[in-house]
């Protein structure tokens, strides 16, 4: 027996939203998950897509950050696997030591192995 305060199964609404408050805007990601069929990257593939067009991460977005401390070379990721790949691989061809980080926490130094 259906309780009757569900709604019918065709007329639930769970289509994730994003917010930016630096451009005071509130997009649904339905054109994420029906057009390019994402699933549940969909948060991600938009996050990525709107900082490529505005420079910024959308609200409750916080990337990893990685940054060389001897060369303008860095990145941002939105998990730590790929931000860790990327500074182990960066350490690896340069020699470099690289700061690795996520918000607010302390960073963390990835070097180039010595052997």
């Amino acid at each position: 027996m259906t309780d009757r305060s569900d709604p019918p199964p065709g007329d639930v609404d769970d289509i994730p939203t994003v917010t930016c408050s630096r451009c005071d805007r509130e997009w649904n990601l339905a054109y994420e998950l029906d057009e390019l069929q994402v699933g549940n990257r969909a948060v991600e593939k938009f996050a990525l897509d709107h900082r490529r067009h505005t420079g910024h991460f959308p609200d409750d977005v916080t990337p990893w950050t990685v940054d060389c401390r001897q060369c303008p070379d860095g990145e941002r990721f939105l998990g730590e696997r790929p931000a860790r790949r990327w500074a182990e691989t960066h350490a690896r061809h340069t020699g470099h030591a690289l700061s690795v980080r996520h918000g607010d926490d302390e960073p963390t130094t990835v070097e180039r192995d010595a052997t």
